[in-house]
């Protein structure tokens, strides 16, 4: 099927590695011109010019820190130098540190929240009054599953990333009649370095060895797997797309079943 976003422009954030670059590798794939964006220059120089090699969308990269209060006045400026404008925003940001609700220390909390939620409101703002005016534009927020169902011991993420659940359905409300959809992706245990991570985390806390641990998040899980970065940057593919021209104010889940309610 095609997407009918080739000549389109991305933003893709947290595109160095992991689902961040999954979704630019399958956006670019589509024919979409992409600028990749993350702290690490080298990685980001390197994506693109994978992506590059390929044929299809122009990849571009920019390095940027999302600790800077400047960070959304600088992607504004980078995606006009690059690709001339932003039609398809991907809002993605790192995980923060693990830690239960009971532990959770408000300083850690106020700069994680200008990181997560702060710059991606701002970010957004900045885009929105051109994709309003072209009638055409794709805000897409990568979650997590903790915003349905809290995951243990991530409790900085659970409650953060459910704050931008509030705002995607107010600002899909406001905007759907420009031609701009705003929609958000729960991933469940997808494949990546950041899961490993998480995974390695949860064995040293619970004195466990790491294959029982993922053995455990398996079973749990419908599918019995993990998902692949491939999976999950298909869909969010779909959702940033022309054919997705429909799907506004949604919180779509790809997680093979693991979130228990409907």
């Amino acid at each position: 099927m095609d997407l009918e976003i080739a000549g389109k422009r991305a933003l893709v954030l947290a595109s160095s590695r992991g689902l961040g670059l999954g979704i630019a590798e399958a956006i670019a794939a589509e024919g979409a011109d992409v600028l990749l964006c993350g702290r690490s220059a080298d990685k980001l120089a390197r994506n693109a010019e994978a992506i590059n090699a390929r044929g299809r969308g122009k990849a571009y990269s920019v390095a940027a820190d999302l600790a800077d209060p400047a960070f959304a006045e600088q992607m504004i400026e980078a995606a006009g130098n690059t690709l001339g404008g932003i039609d398809i925003l991907v809002n993605n940001t790192g995980g923060p540190p693990p830690g239960g609700a009971t532990d959770m220390s408000v300083e850690v909390l106020q700069t994680q929240f200008q990181m997560m939620v702060a710059r991606i409101v701002d970010l957004s703002t900045r885009a929105l009054p051109a994709m309003r005016s072209a009638g055409f534009g794709r805000i897409l927020t990568v979650g997590s599953s903790g915003v349905v169902q809290p995951i243990p011991n991530l409790a900085y993420s659970n409650t953060l990333r459910s704050a931008l659940v509030g705002w995607t359905k107010s600002l899909s409300n406001e905007v759907a009649e420009d031609g701009v959809t705003v929609n958000m992706l729960l991933p469940g245990r997808i494949h990546t370095d950041r899961v490993d991570e998480l995974d390695a985390a949860n064995a040293k806390r619970s004195e466990k060895p790491i294959d029982a641990i993922r053995e455990s998040a398996r079973q749990s899980i419908p599918a019995k797997r993990y998902g692949t970065v491939e999976e999950f940057a298909a869909v969010a593919a779909f959702l940033v797309s022309a054919r997705a021209a429909y799907v506004t104010g949604s919180v779509v889940r790809c997680d093979g079943g693991a979130i228990k309610s409907v």
